[in-house]
């Protein structure tokens, strides 16, 4: 695989899976204009730890050999669901602090269902708010 299509790769799973370059960089901290050069194939050798940090970003494996190859482990809206699932534990877990401080914490099954109902409005929702912190 050539590196124009190493890049093109990587790209057309960010644009699946509903990513902006903006989020993207924010996700593998790189600088804005770092991603769009190399994205767009004008930095003409990228550094190798920029582009795996663009591939882990987006859930994707480089695998360098005699040939490069790229794996993605999980299909783009399996890894969309993770991030939806993950961000909606996280903000149950800040909701059921609060309420535990209040002493009015939820039981186990109804915070299941908290994250489950989030979940869904996450993916259902603006990817932007998927992807956002």
């Amino acid at each position: 695989m050539t590196s124009i299509e190493l890049l093109g790769r990587l790209d057309r799973r960010r644009r699946d899976i509903g990513m902006t370059k903006k989020e993207l960089a924010a996700r593998a901290r790189i600088p804005m204009a770092t991603l769009n050069r190399i994205l767009s194939g004008q930095e003409k050798q990228p550094a190798f730890d920029k582009v795996c940090s663009i591939a882990r970003a987006i859930g994707v494996v480089i695998h360098v050999g005699s040939t490069t190859t790229i794996e993605e482990p999980e299909t783009a809206f399996e890894f969309r669901r993770n991030q939806a699932r993950q961000k909606a534990e996280r903000v149950a877990r800040m909701v059921q602090g609060t309420m535990g401080l209040e002493s009015q914490a939820v039981g186990s099954d109804d915070l299941k269902e908290m994250v489950e109902q989030a979940t869904c409005e996450l993916l259902a929702g603006s990817r932007r708010r998927l992807w956002s912190a």
